[in-house]
């Protein structure tokens, strides 16, 4: 079972998501997405995994920045170049398996993702 997970060691949900996984043993890929800043079409990937087309499905809204940007009017591209720019307003953590993804909020969501068939 290959699973990533778009990690910010600082979050309890990305801290609590992976010990679930490694209670139940899954190898897991971190992905620190704050060190290492997606880009816009890796983001959209993401999106589309998680089956949606729109941004605001995983933006953080209360994070300082997204006030600092006025980003609650803003376009889809608007906001996806600002999440490629300012990571920190990617929803996390968002759990990866196959052609599938999670926003794992709260964590135990990431269950729905391991008790499915895989890809």
């Amino acid at each position: 079972m290959d699973v990533s997970v778009w990690f910010n060691p600082a979050c309890s949900n990305c801290r609590t998501t992976q010990g679930i996984l490694a209670e139940r043993g899954v190898d897991t890929e971190i992905f620190e997405y704050l060190q290492e800043k997606p880009s816009r079409d890796e983001i959209r990937r993401v999106m589309k995994l998680l089956g949606t087309d729109d941004p605001r499905a995983i933006v953080r809204t209360k994070e300082p920045v997204y006030s600092d940007l006025d980003l609650a009017g803003a376009t889809a591209d608007q906001l996806l170049d600002a999440m490629a720019a300012h990571p920190v307003l990617i929803q996390r953590p968002i759990v990866i398996r196959g052609d599938r993804a999670i926003v794992a909020r709260p964590a135990e969501r990431v269950l729905e993702l391991l008790d499915q068939p895989g890809e």
